[in-house]
C-alpha cells in the first residue's frame, strides 16, 4: 500500500527513538509501572508491535505506542520498530 508521497505506508521500519515527538496531552497518559513492565517483557521477547508514528515533515509524531517507546528508552535503545501512518482528517 502506497501513500501519496510513495513510503510505504505499513510497512515496519526502525525509526530513531530521538527523532520521536511525543505530544504533551500523550505524555500526560504516562504510567511508569507499566513501561517498568514492558521494559522487562520487552528484553525478554523482543518487542511484539510495532509503535505507530506519522511524519509531520520535519520529525516523526507518535500517535500509538507511548509505553514501548518510552520501554525501549528506559532500555537503551537507539531505534525502534514502527509504521508510518496517515494523520486522521475530520
Amino acid at each position: 500500500m502506497e501513500s501519496a508521497g510513495g513510503v510505504d505506508a505499513m510497512k515496519d521500519e526502525k525509526i530513531p527513538i530521538a527523532e520521536i515527538y511525543v505530544p504533551a496531552k500523550r505524555q500526560a497518559t504516562l504510567n511508569p509501572e507499566t513501561v517498568e513492565q514492558l521494559a522487562a517483557a520487552i528484553l525478554e521477547e523482543g518487542q511484539k508491535a510495532p509503535i505507530q508514528v506519522r511524519h509531520d515533515g520535519k520529525r516523526f509524531v507518535l500517535v500509538e505506542g507511548l509505553h514501548r517507546l518510552e520501554a525501549c528508552r528506559a532500555l537503551g535503545e537507539e531505534t525502534i520498530v514502527g509504521v508510518r501512518v496517515q494523520a486522521k482528517k475530520f
